[in-house]
């Protein structure tokens, strides 16, 4: 059985797992999701750091 990576690798490599790069790549270039995303990031944190 693969190893997780190697099975990140795979996908990464295969036709649908360029798709979902290029669609991870154009979304974070939006800056609304960038900011909707940092706003989580920073509930995140402040859990993390409040527990």
């Amino acid at each position: 059985m693969p190893g997780v990576l190697q099975r990140i690798k795979q996908f990464a490599s295969s036709p649908q797992g360029q798709r979902t790069i290029d669609q991870v790549r154009r979304t974070a270039a939006d800056p609304r999701r960038r900011a909707q995303a940092q706003r989580l990031f920073g509930k995140l944190r402040a859990r993390r750091s409040a527990g």
